[in-house]
């Protein structure tokens, strides 16, 4: 595997299933929806967070219910359109190469002019 700047160290680097549709659905199948990539805000690959979504609501005696919850991951969810953007990886692997190679033409493209007319 080939280490790109935009590819996370362990344990970031694990990807994550999205969860099945539920009928009671829990803050980890909210979390795993996010991590997935199904919301669309983040690259699909593990989010190690301190705590797991809903901690400092149970905390405090108020867990969301699996109604809540279910809405949650119902309106957080993505259109594939946005889900695709999110995405890096694809098709975009020949953006980096190009603005190298123009970087590195520069500088020939100036020494050969100057080569040239100062003769």
């Amino acid at each position: 595997m080939t280490l790109r700047s935009e590819t996370p160290p362990v344990p970031g680097n694990l990807a994550v299933e999205t969860p099945p549709e539920s009928d009671r659905p829990t803050t980890a199948m909210l979390k795993a929806d996010i991590d997935s990539g199904r919301t669309g805000d983040k690259i699909a690959h593990y989010d190690p967070g301190l705590s797991q979504l809903g901690t400092d609501d149970e905390a405090a005696g108020n867990a969301p219910s699996h109604a809540r919850i279910a809405l949650a991951r119902k309106t957080e969810a993505a259109p594939p359109k946005v889900r695709k953007a999110a995405r890096p990886e694809d098709g975009s692997g020949w953006i980096m190469p190009l603005f190298i190679g123009c970087a590195a033409l520069v500088p020939v493209v100036v020494g050969v002019s100057l080569f040239v007319f100062n003769r």
